[in-house]
């Protein structure tokens, strides 16, 4: 079985302004968590919650700025891959998620449904205040 999380997320800003925070580390440590991320292809990267003893590894897979961008998302039982699609209309930017390989619909599944939803929350009060 290969499941998916998939969720749509709308923000008053621009394309441009949601790129830079899904991109730029210092902006992704204030909604996601501490890391070394890098826009490259090919860059190894962690994401980090010492309070969880989370770890996280990712390598980017694709960078198309600033319409989408992908890597893998590896850490505890799940190995996955994040997908963020952006389209900018009617001064709305529209931003896609795609949690692509969980293995079965269990709690790590359940997790990321609902972490990225209270993560999307925190990356429009992050927006606010650019």
């Amino acid at each position: 079985m290969n499941l998916t999380v998939a969720q749509d997320f709308h923000f008053k800003s621009s394309i441009e302004k949601v790129w830079s925070a899904l991109t730029d580390s210092n902006t992704l440590a204030k909604w996601i968590m501490e890391n070394n991320f890098q826009p490259i292809v090919g860059h190894k990267c962690q994401f980090r919650n010492d309070e969880w003893n989370l770890v996280v590894d990712c390598e980017v897979l694709v960078v198309d700025e600033p319409y989408k961008l992908s890597y893998t998302w590896v850490g505890g039982p799940i190995n996955t891959i994040v997908t963020w699609t952006l389209k900018h209309e009617d001064g709305t930017t529209n931003l896609h998620l795609e949690q692509t390989g969980f293995e079965k619909e269990d709690q790590a599944f359940h997790g990321a449904k609902h972490g990225w939803v209270k993560m999307a929350g925190d990356l429009e009060k992050v927006l606010a205040e650019q």
